[in-house]
């Protein structure tokens, strides 16, 4: 089981920032939760809305990020809503679409590009 604290701040979305080798992706994918529900989740009705990253967002970002690079973490998906990180996704960081097809990313082929300079350096990620 989990608990966590409601913050009121859900109703502007749970944003999903996309991490790549410690580094975020230029957008955060926010999840607006339908007016009669809480969940901040697309399955669930919540609309997409495509956001620059805020100050506080990039200062998440600058902690953690490098932590999940030294850990080996290549491709991540952290969720805030308002101020506070609530989620770190590892093992199926969606949003990749909706934020490629909005804003006319790519964030498979950096992820590939990554992995391929890792390669040609003779490293793995975390390595």
């Amino acid at each position: 089981a989990m608990a966590q604290t409601y913050n009121p701040e859900i109703t502007r979305g749970d944003k999903r920032i996309i991490i790549v080798d410690g580094k975020p992706v230029s957008r955060v994918l926010a999840r607006v939760p339908a007016a009669d529900d809480n969940r901040g989740n697309l399955v669930a009705g919540a609309q997409p809305e495509v956001r620059e990253l805020s100050e506080r967002d990039r200062w998440i970002c600058d902690r953690v990020g490098p932590v999940l690079r030294e850990k080996g973490v290549l491709f991540a998906g952290l969720d805030v809503i308002g101020d506070y990180l609530t989620e770190i996704n590892v093992t199926s960081p969606t949003g990749i679409r909706e934020l490629d097809a909005q804003c006319g990313l790519n964030i498979a082929a950096l992820l590939f590009e990554r992995i391929e300079a890792l390669r040609a350096q003779g490293r793995r990620p975390g390595a």
